[in-house]
């Protein structure tokens, strides 16, 4: 089993910048893709990023790509994601999780969710 959490988020304006992390507790994550997902009012839950175990693979969904780095430290059990040029249509709540197979950009992939954090940006 694997408890995930969250932290990291906030307001922000229009073009600032928020770290997301996501810390792991009950196993390591070296064995496990990892992935963020966001969902906003209203609207499913979208693919943002995934990391390979290594974190020698990532893989951005178009809208963020250029402006969001996924990035892992195997030895400190925790992921991060840092989010640059903000815009108000990347405000939601933002959700790591953690996949036991392959890289995927479905969350019917992931085994195990964190509670979400939330981003507001401002315009």
């Amino acid at each position: 089993q694997v408890q995930l959490v969250e932290s990291g988020g906030g307001s922000v304006q229009a073009g600032g910048s928020l770290r997301l992390f996501c810390a792991a507790s009950g196993r390591t994550l070296s064995t496990y893709v990892m992935g963020w997902f966001r969902q906003a009012p209203g609207k499913e839950r979208e693919f943002v990023a995934v990391i390979s175990w290594s974190g020698s693979n990532t893989y951005y969904a178009d809208s963020v790509k250029g402006r969001f780095t996924l990035s892992r430290d195997n030895a400190k059990n925790t992921v991060y994601l840092q989010m640059n040029s903000l815009k108000p249509e990347d405000t939601a709540i933002y959700y790591c999780a953690a996949d036991r197979g392959f890289i995927s950009t479905k969350p019917d992939a992931y085994d195990y969710w964190g509670q979400g954090t939330q981003v507001t940006v401002s315009s």
